[in-house]
């Protein structure tokens, strides 16, 4: 699965449901509203002299659904509205600023890290923003609207995201404190890693490797560097 270029966030689901006689279900807590099977209220009226009965349609069910789309709509409003409040403020001044921040950083040079030491590197003891995928380490700051301590997916910031990315999971059940060697993934999250892994590889910069424990890091040179550099650049 290939992230999208704003948002990870799916769109939100409403509790709501139309059943199939027709009938808006709501979700636990809410009443649920049906018709007598055909679509129509019946009501009796007699005449003085004993006159039939007669069958009215039951127009106020179209009533009914107008007046429920247009709650719905309104839920759907007030959900956006409480994500702008939330994220969309940061594309304002504030968003600006970390947008200059991070341009006004070098570009990191290449090196790998232990989890101790990618840590370091959360947005918010440092203004560069590292995370790994699938054992490999990206420079994410000038992401920082999404993976800064504020954005959406900070949690990620400074910790390796493959298993979160790979189980679409954003809390701290998708995070470990030891290395994490994802043997427990099955092929299609793990196909998914590698997914993610290419995606960041073409947006954002490759910094090195995250280190097993008890590995040794490995020394680059600066022509290493460069010329690595420069391939992403093409």
């Amino acid at each position: 699965m290939r992230p999208a270029s704003s948002s990870f966030l799916p769109p939100p689901r409403l509790p709501a449901r139309v059943g199939r006689s027709g009938s808006f279900q709501a979700g636990s807590g809410w009443a649920a509203m049906a018709d007598d099977g055909d679509g129509k209220l019946k009501t009796e009226r007699r005449g003085g002299g004993g006159g039939p009965e007669v069958t009215a349609a039951g127009s106020w069910l179209g009533g009914g659904d107008l007046l429920l789309n247009v709650t719905l709509l309104a839920l759907v409003a007030l959900v956006a509205y409480q994500l702008y409040r939330r994220w969309g403020k940061r594309n304002g001044a504030g968003g600006a600023a970390q947008q200059s921040q991070a341009a006004a950083l070098p570009r990191m040079k290449r090196r790998d890290f232990t989890l101790e030491q990618l840590r370091e590197y959360d947005g918010a003891r440092a203004a560069r923003i590292l995370l790994a995928v699938n054992g490999k380490v990206f420079d994410v700051t000038k992401g920082s609207k999404f993976y800064g301590p504020e954005g959406p997916y900070g949690i990620f910031a400074g910790r390796d995201a493959s298993r979160g990315l790979a189980t679409f999971c954003l809390d701290k059940d998708a995070l470990r404190d030891e290395y994490d060697d994802l043997s427990d993934l099955n092929a299609v999250q793990m196909e998914s890693v590698r997914e993610w892994e290419m995606q960041f590889k073409e947006k954002y910069d490759y910094v090195g490797r995250l280190l097993k424990p008890g590995e040794e890091p490995s020394e680059y040179t600066d022509e290493e560097d460069t010329k690595d550099h420069t391939k992403q650049q093409d």
